[in-house]
């Protein structure tokens, strides 16, 4: 009986651990600052030695230049398709953004997961919902089909087709991005912009009213009741930015 090759076993599985431990080091809610290193280890070497066993070995390579630029160029594809995924959740940190000046909260920070510094409580909170909105659907299944269809669209060894297009690639979702986070955002913002006109109104034509001490707490009230009514219909516009997503990130490996 022929013996096994346990240490060409453990270099295939290290070759597809590098596209896709650096797309996890990027990824959100199941990757990043968010998540222990040690998970991401263990996430990284399970993905990769399952994927290793319906994906061709790749080339043999020697200790020379030509493998060193060959890491790099998983490093830079993994990262890429996890900036992808990672900009669609930035679209709800920016909605967050937003809606935390029009209700006053914009003073209200946390440790955001993301990057590591503080943001308002309610781009936390989108981010929660997006994460939950990931998972709803199924999204999680459809990074790991991204990640083994990305091996056969741009095989280990094998040369970016084009380096110009890979790097013009996110800032072209990025702006998709902006328009998606403005766009959910905007309903909340406009009410919150009534809201506060209607108390400027009112505080000029009554100087005795305070309108800090009435306006933020109505404002935070309204803002409260619109999050609420948003969260019904945040699915649809929130698969389609995932969609793109996953469209863009394909289109990196053509």
């Amino acid at each position: 009986m022929a013996g096994v090759d346990l240490f060409g076993m453990l270099a295939t599985v290290l070759w597809y651990a590098l596209r896709i431990g650096a797309a996890l080091q990027v990824l959100p809610v199941i990757g990043g600052r968010g998540i222990p290193a040690r998970a991401r280890l263990i996430t990284t070497l399970a993905l990769s030695a399952a994927l290793s066993t319906v994906l061709p070995p790749p080339p043999p390579m020697g200790v020379d230049a030509a493998t060193a630029l060959g890491v790099l160029r998983e490093f830079t594809v993994g990262v890429a398709i996890g900036l992808m995924l990672r900009l669609a959740f930035e679209a709800g940190q920016l909605a967050g953004e937003f809606v935390s000046q029009g209700m006053g909260l914009s003073f209200a920070t946390m440790a955001d997961p993301l990057s590591g510094a503080s943001s308002p409580v309610l781009s936390q909170w989108f981010y929660l919902a997006f994460a939950l909105l990931f998972f709803t659907v199924d999204g999680h299944l459809a990074l790991v089909g991204l990640l083994a269809d990305s091996y056969g669209g741009l095989p280990i060894g094998a040369a970016l087709p084009d380096v110009q297009a890979l790097l013009s690639a996110v800032p072209a979702f990025f702006g998709a991005c902006l328009r998606a986070g403005a766009l959910l955002a905007l309903p909340v913002m406009m009410a919150l912009l009534a809201v506060n006109i209607a108390f400027g109104v009112l505080a000029r034509a009554a100087s005795q009213l305070n309108p800090m001490a009435i306006g933020l707490p109505v404002s935070l009230l309204v803002g409260l009741l619109l999050l609420m009514l948003l969260m019904r219909e945040l699915e649809s516009p929130v698969r389609q930015l995932f969609e793109d997503a996953f469209a863009a990130a394909r289109a990196l490996t053509g």
